[in-house]
């Protein structure tokens, strides 16, 4: 059965207890946290990355193969992914963002375990400045790309995201290099907002209006 895709045929995502959650393969988990940001089910997705959490890490010598789920939609490379979208990257081997030139609006790749649920909502740092040299990617081609990115969404007030799925490398960005990159499910789009916090630029979605907004 396709986990991910029948996840929300119910009226709420609450059904998904934590038990019930720990009966997933990890990739079917991912998938589930994937569509609950998608929806805005926020407390399912930080449920979900509550499980994850708590899965045993695959060791250095893991080749990081997951097994294809019956019915899951195929995981692209980053530079298929966008192509899917419309997008065709500046760098397909670096860049991890791009605009569509059909309609101008930005796309972005975003490191599904960095996304986060706060205030009812999603959200992810998509940069920040390499301060003390510690995030040198932010200096990098690809990084200042991603800087240009953030401020023309922010101009355009919307932007989409794309999440990609694999395993960090202990002490690097996964936009530098990734133990494990597994691929993007270009079917799975996230519609978001820029927002800048001090001098980052962070990735925000999902958060529900008040019922008399």
């Amino acid at each position: 059965m396709n986990t991910a895709a029948t996840a929300f045929k119910s009226p709420r995502g609450s059904v998904w207890t934590r038990e019930r959650l720990d009966q997933l393969g990890t990739q079917e988990l991912i998938n589930l946290q994937a569509n609950a940001a998608r929806l805005g089910e926020t407390e399912l997705a930080a449920l979900c990355d509550d499980r994850l959490k708590e899965r045993p890490r695959r060791g250095p010598a893991s080749s990081g193969a997951v097994p294809r789920i019956k019915g899951q939609h195929k995981l692209l490379p980053r530079s298929k992914a966008f192509g899917a979208r419309g997008v065709w990257l500046q760098d397909p081997r670096t860049s991890w963002s791009g605009v569509r030139k059909a309609d101008g609006v930005v796309v972005i790749a975003l490191w599904q375990a960095a996304v986060r649920a706060i205030d009812g909502g999603c959200i992810c740092l998509l940069w920040s400045p390499n301060s003390k040299g510690v995030r040198p990617w932010s200096d990098s081609a690809a990084g200042r790309e991603r800087l240009d990115h953030c401020k023309l969404a922010m101009q355009r007030g919307a932007a989409e995201g794309l999440l990609v799925q694999g395993e960090p490398l202990e002490g690097r960005l996964p936009e530098d290099r990734a133990r494990t990159v597994l691929g993007i499910d270009a079917e799975t789009v996230v519609h978001l907002q820029v927002e800048m916090r001090g001098a980052e630029y962070w990735a925000t979605w999902g958060k529900k209006k008040p019922a008399n907004s």
